[in-house]
């Protein structure tokens, strides 16, 4: 086994990873406007499940991208929002936006074929 210094690929390959997954972007995109709560969330993206937004959130949370706040009511409420770690992709989201601004119109709209159908 050698010991290597990671590559810029190899970790590219781990911010990648991060943010791969059908959702995780729009949850990202979502949060990076405001603090959501879970119900809320499932109804702002069409075709999620609701098994995939609690995987997907709970993996967002482990990498430290969006904390989850309990308040302890009846019923009880749950908060998601971005952590200052996930803010600093904010540059990365405004020039994505940009990018969809300028090229957006030249991608060919696609039919959902997963998920729930949206409401």
């Amino acid at each position: 086994m050698t010991d290597r210094t990671p590559t810029m690929q190899d970790e590219m390959r781990r911010a990648f990873s991060m943010l791969s997954g059908k959702w995780k972007l729009e949850i990202m995109w979502l949060l990076n406007e405001r603090v959501y709560r879970f119900g809320e969330l499932r109804k702002a993206i069409p075709g999620i499940t609701q098994h995939m937004l609690t995987a997907q959130l709970r993996e967002l949370e482990a990498d430290g991208l969006i904390s989850r706040t309990i308040f302890a009511e009846v019923p009880p409420r749950v908060e998601y929002e971005m952590t200052e770690k996930a803010r600093g992709l904010g540059p990365t989201m405004q020039a994505l936006a940009a990018w969809w601004g300028e090229y957006g119109k030249t991608v060919p709209v696609r039919p959902s074929t997963r998920g729930r159908k949206p409401l």
